[in-house]
């Protein structure tokens, strides 16, 4: 379970998630008419895909930069999902 840490794999497990999440969501939507489409949801998985990368650079001893863009790419996917649901 350390080496799973310590690699960032646990990060990648959460970034496959996310890829299965989006690929369940596609299939609902196409054969079945129902649940949110790609595009509603694109702010929310952007979200967390970003903050899946800057966990890895941070479990992998990658520098502040490497960290912190991530997460800034997080908030503004934050922000877009934010606005997106306030207008709803």
């Amino acid at each position: 379970m350390q080496a799973l840490f310590d690699t960032g794999r646990a990060a990648d497990l959460v970034l496959l998630a996310l890829a299965l999440e989006a690929a369940g969501l596609w299939a609902l939507r196409r054969w079945a008419g129902q649940g949110p489409g790609l595009a509603a949801m694109l702010p929310f998985l952007l979200a967390g895909a970003a903050f899946a990368l800057a966990l890895r650079a941070a479990l992998t001893g990658a520098g502040w930069a490497l960290v912190a863009l991530p997460l800034l790419a997080a908030f503004a996917a934050h922000l877009w999902d934010i606005t997106r649901r306030w207008r709803a």
